[in-house]
């Protein structure tokens, strides 16, 4: 499969999940919805790893590998998701979507500061282009 065609699922998939995730979210927890979504992603990602065949490989992971993973779940799947659905209880998904996914901004300026990657021109102006939409939409 192409990159093409996994951005297109990619771009699809997210453009629609929010939609479901907006009217889950009615009159629940986003705590017990998350819960709901990690048990359904782990089922998924084991049927998928044990069919292709990667579920073997899960042992030989190296440690540190897996606490990265485990900070990121935490971080992402944990922290993130929760204060993500309760934003989408308190807010028209039209403005939550597109503040939320403003994260590469924060995401380049640690890649900079924490992984050493070069500010380029076009690099800059993404991320100006950013901060104008985080205005735009507020």
């Amino acid at each position: 499969m192409t990159v093409f065609w996994l951005l297109i699922i990619t771009v699809v998939v997210w453009g629609v999940a929010p939609i479901i995730d907006k009217l889950a979210v009615k009159n629940t927890s986003p705590f017990l919805g998350n819960i709901f979504r990690s048990i359904t992603i782990t089922f998924a990602m084991l049927v998928i790893t044990l069919f292709s065949g990667e579920l073997k490989d899960l042992l030989k992971m190296p440690h540190k590998n897996i606490v990265y993973y485990i900070i990121s779940g935490l971080l992402a799947g944990g922290i993130g998701v929760v204060a993500y659905y309760k934003m989408l209880q308190l807010a028209p998904t039209s403005k939550v979507v597109p503040l939320a996914a403003t994260y590469p901004l924060v995401t380049a300026i640690l890649s900079m500061l924490f992984l050493s990657e070069k500010v380029t021109p076009e690099r800059f102006v993404g991320i100006v282009l950013i901060v104008s939409g985080i205005y735009l939409v507020k």
